[in-house]
């Protein structure tokens, strides 16, 4: 998708944004700068604030991120991945799991002893009709398992198949929209393995999942409660008993955290918690958010920006430090277009610097002349409080100095998102966000796929670097990935359209009280692992 990759159908900032104050749960919070944890009696509740990108709870169709989060409290996935750590996958309803050597078939044998919320086991039926669901059902999530053929070896082993090497399967089955359903509750309240399914109403009020927490009530705009699962199979139990995450602008969520209002706040900017205090805890890391700049091959477009050498004299004309000080702490610049953390990204040392006088002399190669060119963007959307407006901004004076005139052209995002879906933007400033943490999911930048095309980049415009795709798709080793996925990017640095720039930073906040917490590139946080001192 143009944002987030294919899951983002709107964003935070179109959503509508309700300033709960007047639910800030004052009988629940125990107020204070301090934040501690709330406390009612002998339970405690956990106030988390957040930006609302959120449709559903139905795991079948959810992609949206906040999503995710509660998908992830609430239903178990087959695997898992340990904290951030996003290398190796690891069990979870599936005990182990085995890839066959040519990548095509991946075998999981399930864990005994997991039970529903209800109390009745995971069983390899409730598996199958699960993946299969997701599937066929045709959701959002569904290209997930395109081309999986799903099958029940025996009462306890699972076998996906692939026509073709799909090492990615293990990296894609922790994703929350692959959580394990219920059948039997599930069917009975309309589940089926088609685009007719109708269990997205039950499934928005009451969860059938094994996670550690059930769905208490379900608001898309406004709060989502989860509660203890009291049958939870897994050793670690759930620490808090009830999790309340609000739908709060960004500017609200710091107020509510410092006074105690709230224990974690997701959304907040560099600038905002640059000297927090109190007692607070602030999470900063890079996020796996990757913003590019793009520019169109379709001479019907531009005949400027198909010009190879002008794409060269862009390359080198952008002040790559100085984005990195306008997207603050915990920001990184994108060496390549896989994200920094993931298996085959480039190192740090690879990333392009600028060099004014070699853009300068490419652009006079080019045989383009005092050239402008348009640069358009969405103008109300930001990412973990970086707007798109400031970053367009110093491209264009960087270019500038090169000798370009970039006119910047910002459009409400769904305008925005139209012209950059149907290859109709001349330059685009971007992000893309992963559909699961392997670099399999960025063969999309290359000619003839999903983004490529976004690029006016045809299948057969570049077939040496295509052909290096290729061997990446077919590689199943841990070391011929990365080093196929090296020489891809590589290449694609060299002659592509794309223009890697930063991996904005993410900055999370605590109370004192709150343990545990870790950013992930898919799920953001996982509510189960948040303890409390």
């Amino acid at each position: 998708m143009a944002l987030r990759s294919r899951r983002r159908q709107a964003t935070t900032a179109l959503l509508p944004v309700l300033l709960t104050g007047a639910l800030a749960l004052a009988a629940c919070s125990s107020g204070g700068s301090s934040g501690t944890t709330a406390q009612s009696g002998a339970s405690k509740t956990l106030v988390i604030d957040t930006s609302f990108d959120l449709k559903t709870a139905d795991p079948g169709r959810t992609y949206e991120p906040t999503g995710l989060i509660v998908g992830k409290a609430t239903y178990d996935t087959l695997l898992t991945f340990e904290g951030a750590d996003v290398t190796k996958p690891v069990p979870a309803l599936a005990e182990s799991y085995e890839l066959s050597s040519d990548g095509t078939t991946l075998t999981l044998k399930l864990r005994q002893g997991a039970t529903f919320a209800d109390g009745s086991p995971v069983t390899a039926d409730d598996v199958l009709f699960s993946l299969t669901r997701v599937r066929d059902m045709k959701g959002t999530p569904s290209f997930l398992l395109d081309g999986v053929d799903v099958a029940k070896t025996d009462d306890s082993t699972i076998t996906l198949t692939s026509k073709t090497p799909n090492p990615a399967l293990p990296y894609i089955l922790p994703n929350p929209a692959l959580g394990i359903l219920n059948s039997k509750v599930a069917k009975e309240h309309g589940a089926t393995a088609d685009p007719n399914d109708k269990a997205e109403q039950y499934l928005n009020s009451a969860s059938a999942g094994s996670g550690p927490y059930t769905i208490e009530s379900f608001n898309v705009s406004s709060q989502v409660v989860l509660k203890a699962n009291a049958k939870y199979w897994g050793a670690k139990k759930p620490t808090y008993d009830k999790v309340v995450i609000r739908n709060v602008e960004s500017a609200t969520q710091k107020l509510n955290v410092q006074r105690g209002d709230s224990q974690v706040a997701l959304n907040l900017s560099g600038d905002q918690v640059t000297g927090m205090t109190g007692g607070l805890q602030v999470k900063r890391t890079t996020s796996a958010y990757v913003f590019f700049l793009l520019a169109n091959q379709d001479t019907g477009v531009s005949k400027v920006t198909s010009n190879p050498k002008f794409v060269e004299a862009l390359r080198k004309g952008i002040d790559y430090a100085g984005l990195l000080e306008l997207a603050g702490e915990g920001s990184t610049q994108a060496a390549g277009i896989i994200p920094s953390m993931f298996l085959g990204a480039l190192p740090a040392d690879q990333a392009t610097t600028r060099d004014v006088e070699g853009a300068k002399a490419a652009l006079a190669e080019s045989g383009v002349t005092d050239p402008t060119v348009k640069l358009e963007y969405p103008s109300e959307l930001t990412v973990n409080g970086l707007s798109f407006q400031p970053l367009a901004e110093r491209i264009q004076a960087n270019l500038k100095e090169v000798g370009i005139t970039v006119e910047i052209t910002p459009a409400p995002v769904t305008t925005a998102l139209d012209n950059y879906r149907n290859g109709k933007e001349e330059l685009g400033l971007w992000y893309w966000g992963p559909d699961f943490p392997d670099p399999s999911n960025y063969l999309s930048f290359l000619p003839g796929k999903l983004v490529g095309l976004r690029a006016g980049w045809k299948a057969g415009s570049d077939k040496e670097l295509e052909s290096a795709g290729d061997k990446a798709a077919a590689a199943v080793t841990d070391d011929a990935r990365k080093q196929a996925y090296t020489d891809v990017q590589t290449k694609l640095n060299a002659s592509g359209p794309f223009i890697p720039l930063i991996q904005p930073g993410q900055n999370i906040v605590t109370a004192g009280s709150v343990t545990g917490l870790e950013y992930h590139p898919v799920w953001t946080i996982n509510v189960a692992d948040l303890g409390a001192k």
